[in-house]
């Protein structure tokens, strides 16, 4: 008891009693006298040398066993690096050096823009991009090329040693002075697609003479104006390119996109349509001296024609009036921001029976009027889009029976603009809208001060989530202060996230909502799908069957 923790050590004749502190204290002193000797030293050092050799073993076997970018073959790479922009493919080439061997695979190098101005690769260097052409570039299918690289030397090398390019892009809009062209004896002669950007005082008959005989595979043309920079009405405007010698030379041409340029008559389009019996689509949007004077002919001539978009032209009422529109095959038609009046919109209309595709946004005539006699007509039996942006004229009563009578056959339809369509017509509008694709709605902050009604949001969402499976786009303009949401608003968002699969854009007004929206997406790992109305706009132009031949820059 007493002595239960005594030790009692017997030191000759005499007997000490220890405790057990004292017996580590003193054992603690003798580990440290004999860390301190030259032996543990010693000892240490082998133990620590034998451990970090075994981690750098356990580390070399599980990199052997571990499957890394590095074991993967070539052509494994090269399809990854398929995915990537040029430039970020000029990148990875700086990594190593098999890398930068995949990265110069021409298979690589189908589709390069040369125009920095829009994202393209700057050439600094003009004898070394010769050298790259027969080299790197021998796969090119589509190509953009700046003012200076137009030279002879370079379409010389490209029509050599490029025989698969097809869609060809001539940026003149920034030359000051042209190349000289007298030694251009050779042009790509296989084009499917030729895209030429004017300057707004360079003519380019001295090239074009020269190019005649190569263009008569192109099947579509782009003429690209320079509406956008002129400043004044009464500036001189140059005719640089001769239309009506440059048709002669391309027989087959089935689109023909005339954007923005100034000197555009209807002269130059009635030319040509005089050689273009195979035309089925034709653009003049912002061709402001075209008045739809050449219609008449270039429907009667080109009986393929299926396409015809006609926005920011000056068509006269009186002329587009005369126009025998049953007898056309045109299924789509834009007509965007023209000044057609209520008798003439009811007249085409009415008369266009296999109209699919109808642009009348931005129409101050576009009324009930119109939207009634269309709907008593066969003609609307067939329309799967339609864009009704930001017409004022119109009520929600004609809206309303369009859209109970017809919203099974619409996919896609733009109603943005509207001041008078708020909450009650789309809560009772959207479960009649079962195949829609595209939905556009609300008005902006800054375009009517007139809509002071708030927006329950987390209904709209719901409903849209419930009634239209395949949305793929969706625009809701309204802004914060009209949108009426709370915190339980994510929930109503996850049902649209999972309920419409298919979506993959949703444009909102910059604020709180949105930020509410794309947290929720991306925490889902869908990073792109939410924008704001700022940097994108939702339209029904990609819902055209010319859409991607349409497109330049």
């Amino acid at each position: 008891s007493g002595v239960a923790n005594e030790v009692v050590m017997n030191t000759g004749n005499n007997s000490t009693p220890l405790k057990d502190g004292e017996i580590c204290r003193d054992s603690v002193a003798r580990k440290k006298q004999f860390r301190d000797t030259d032996e543990w030293k010693k000892k240490k050092s082998r133990l620590l040398t034998k451990v970090k050799a075994m981690g750098r073993l356990n580390l070399a076997l599980a990199a052997t066993r571990t499957p890394t970018i590095e074991k993967l073959p070539d052509k494994v790479l090269q399809e990854i690096f398929s995915y990537l922009s040029p430039y970020q493919v000029l990148l990875v080439g700086q990594v190593c050096r098999r890398w930068k061997s995949i990265a110069n695979s021409p298979s690589l190098w189908q589709y390069v823009s040369f125009r920095p101005n829009y994202g393209g690769i700057q050439v600094t260097n003009q004898d070394y991009f010769m050298h790259l052409i027969g080299t790197r570039f021998t796969e090119l299918r589509v190509t953009e090329l700046a003012t200076d690289l137009i030279t002879p030397n370079i379409l010389h090398e490209m029509a050599a040693k490029c025989p698969r390019l097809y869609a060809l892009t001539l940026d003149f809009s920034t030359a000051m002075q042209l190349h000289d062209f007298t030694d251009l004896q050779n042009f790509p002669s296989r084009l499917h697609s030729l895209t030429i950007c004017l300057s707004e005082n360079i003519f380019l008959e001295g090239f074009l003479r020269k190019v005649y005989t190569f263009i008569s595979s192109v099947e579509v043309l782009h003429i690209i104006g320079t509406y956008e920079k002129v400043e004044d009405e009464e500036e001189e405007v140059y005719e640089t390119v001769n239309v009506h010698k440059l048709k002669q030379y391309m027989p087959n041409i089935r689109v023909v996109n005339l954007w923005g340029v100034p000197f555009i008559t209807d002269d130059h389009v009635d030319a040509i349509s005089s050689n273009c019996a195979h035309l089925e689509c034709l653009c003049i949007n912002y061709c402001t001296k075209v008045t739809g004077s050449c219609l008449r002919l270039v429907l009667q001539r080109c009986r393929k024609l299926r396409s015809l978009h006609l926005a920011h032209a000056t068509l006269d009422d009186k002329v587009m009036q005369t126009i025998e529109w049953e007898k056309t095959r045109i299924e789509e038609l834009n007509i965007c921001g023209t000044e057609l009046s209520s008798d003439t919109l009811k007249l085409i209309v009415t008369r266009l029976k296999n109209l699919t595709w109808l642009d009348a946004s931005w129409l101050e005539d576009m009324n009930d009027q119109v939207v009634e006699a269309w709907m008593a007509s066969e003609s609307i039996s067939n329309v799967k889009y339609l864009n009704l942006d930001t017409c004022d004229s119109l009520n929600e009563g004609s809206l309303t029976e369009l859209v109970t009578r017809f919203g099974h056959q619409i996919l896609g339809l733009n109603l943005g603009g509207h001041h008078k369509l708020l909450e009650y017509f789309w809560m009772n509008m959207i479960p009649k809208l079962r195949n829609i694709r595209v939905l556009v709605m609300g008005i902006a902050e800054d375009c009517c001060p007139k809509v002071v009604a708030k927006i329950h949001i987390d209904q709209f969402i719901d409903c849209i989530a419930q009634n239209c499976p395949h949305l793929c786009r969706l625009e809701i303009r309204w802004d914060d202060e009209t949108l009426r949401f709370s915190d339980k608003s994510s929930k109503f968002i996850d049902v649209l996230r999972m309920k419409c699969l298919k979506l993959h854009s949703v444009v909102l007004s910059d604020g709180q909502y949105y930020e509410l929206v794309r947290s929720n997406f991306e925490r889902a790992d869908r990073m792109s799908v939410v924008r704001t109305t700022e940097m994108c706009r939702t339209g029904l132009m990609h819902c055209s069957r010319y859409y991607s031949q349409l497109l330049f820059n």
